[in-house]
């Protein structure tokens, strides 16, 4: 199913799905109770009529022996008051009397409780109708009888499981119409009563971890709680960015437009031309190295939302050494510009990463480094592998350090420790911001060490290979 799909469907109602579900729980649970009891009953039931029949055939057989005889017509007069069936049958299975039958009847030496009888002095059985509706219990008793071996058997016919299913069918009916329309009513008060607090939870979204209502909703609370803390987070971080990006651009878009109508005018002297010219070309230098910035912080962004969904094609070996002294080399010019020494101390390293966004890295912290010193100072390129194996990079400066109270924020976007110097130097405030996220998308970790007066240290660990 495409995502358009899986939009479009109307998502299914957790407190119908609550109801119907009870309700069949409920149905099942009396439909399992009904056939256990009616089951259990009938098991009962049949075991009482066993005992009753095995009791009258052996009062029987006592009245019957006393007699002595062995005449059928003496067992006639006890069977007519015995109230269940009487057959007696001779040793070869004939049927000498029968008090439900007048006619003669079907040998019956084949039958299961007559041969246990014989055999054993003793049998039973139980043999269903063809109606399916009712079931026939014997017992049989072998007697030894003047006139030969003899077997006095009664049997009683008796409804079995599915004839009193059909007796009590109206009563189960009423009774599971009844039992259906209590369980809608109790579940359509428990849906409510479940389902309530958990709508309420949207009007609290504020405490929404606290308000919890079930303990499994705990886990969607906490990331309803940190998703909304997110986009609250970026919110706030989007308008000061675009607070911040509105008043660096100002400021020189303004010293460009007053030089610019200045010249315009005709109101510049032929001799400060040249000097307007060069500060609109500095503020336009400065305007650009801006815009690059945000572009690059923007593209940025774009690859760590999108990184644990794939792996960056870029990311090859880079040999640390070699882009440390490829760096000094680059960044000589601006160092003595700045009348700042600029060494190096390259061990071999290497780190699996994204090249051009290492030499970015390298590059912004070697400029501030120079950026941020006074002249005659010194700015120091190092790098290699640590003792844990871990390949480093490290700049350290002997500039103008940072205070303790703004270390937790130099690496915040147009975050800047001392305003003037920046903008009298030309910084954009975002260096140490692209630092940081570059370092994020290569697992690497920033350790500063910073003391006003005395320099800055920053090092940046990268995870072994």
């Amino acid at each position: 199913m495409s995502d358009e799909e899986r939009r479009s469907v109307r998502p299914r109602s957790m407190t119908l799905r609550f109801r119907r579900g009870l309700i069949l729980v409920g149905v099942l649970c009396v439909l399992a109770t009904l056939t256990a009891a009616t089951l259990l009953f009938q098991h009962s039931y049949t075991e009482r009529v066993d005992r009753y029949l095995r009791a009258l055939c052996v009062t029987v057989a006592d009245g019957y022996d006393l007699a002595g005889s062995g005449d059928p017509q003496d067992l006639a007069r006890l069977a007519d008051d015995s109230g269940v069936r009487c057959t007696l049958i001779a040793q070869d299975g004939a049927v000498l009397y029968d008090n439900a039958h007048s006619g003669a009847l079907e040998n019956h030496a084949d039958r299961p409780e007559v041969k246990a009888a014989l055999e054993s002095g003793s049998g039973s059985c139980t043999r269903e109708s063809e109606t399916m509706g009712q079931e026939t219990h014997y017992y049989a008793l072998r007697l030894d009888t003047p006139a030969g071996v003899q077997i006095l058997r009664v049997g009683e016919e008796v409804d079995n499981i599915w004839g009193l299913s059909a007796d009590t069918l109206p009563l189960l009916l009423c009774a599971v119409v009844l039992i259906l329309l209590a369980a809608w009513l109790l579940s359509s008060w428990l849906t409510r009563m479940m389902v309530r607090p958990i709508n309420q939870l949207a009007e609290h979204l504020d405490t929404i971890e606290a308000d919890v209502p079930y303990e499994e909703l705990i886990p969607l609370a906490r990331t309803v709680q940190t998703d909304r803390k997110l986009r609250e987070d970026n919110e706030t971080m989007r308008r000061e960015f675009t607070a911040n990006v509105s008043h660096e651009l100002k400021t020189p878009l303004t010293s460009i437009s007053g030089y610019a109508e200045l010249i315009e005018s005709g109101m510049a002297k032929s001799a400060d031309v040249p000097t307007f010219a060069a500060r609109i070309h500095k503020e336009a230098q400065r305007m650009i190295a801006l815009v690059s910035d945000i572009l690059q912080l923007s593209e940025l962004d774009s690859t760590q939302a999108s990184r644990g969904q794939r792996i960056p094609a870029d990311m090859v070996p880079v040999d640390l050494a070699a882009l440390v002294k490829e760096i000094a080399q680059t960044m000589t010019v601006n160092a003595r510009k700045a009348y700042v020494t600029l060494q190096y101390d390259a061990h071999p390293a290497t780190v699996q990463g994204c090249r051009d966004q290492l030499v970015e890295l390298a590059t912004n912290l070697c400029d501030n480094a120079i950026r941020y010193n006074r002249p005659g100072g010194h700015v120091e390129l190092r790098c290699g592998t640590g003792t844990d194996g871990c390949p480093f990079l490290e700049v350290e400066d002997n500039g103008i350090g940072i205070p303790q109270d703004s270390q937790s924020r130099v690496f915040e976007r147009f975050y800047r420790v001392d305003k003037s110097r920046s903008k009298a130097t030309g910084g954009t405030g975002l260096g140490l911001a692209i630092v940081k996220h570059i370092a994020l998308l290569h697992d690497a970790h920033i350790d500063l060490q910073s003391q006003v007066g005395t320099g800055t240290t920053i090092k940046v660990t990268f995870p072994k290979k």
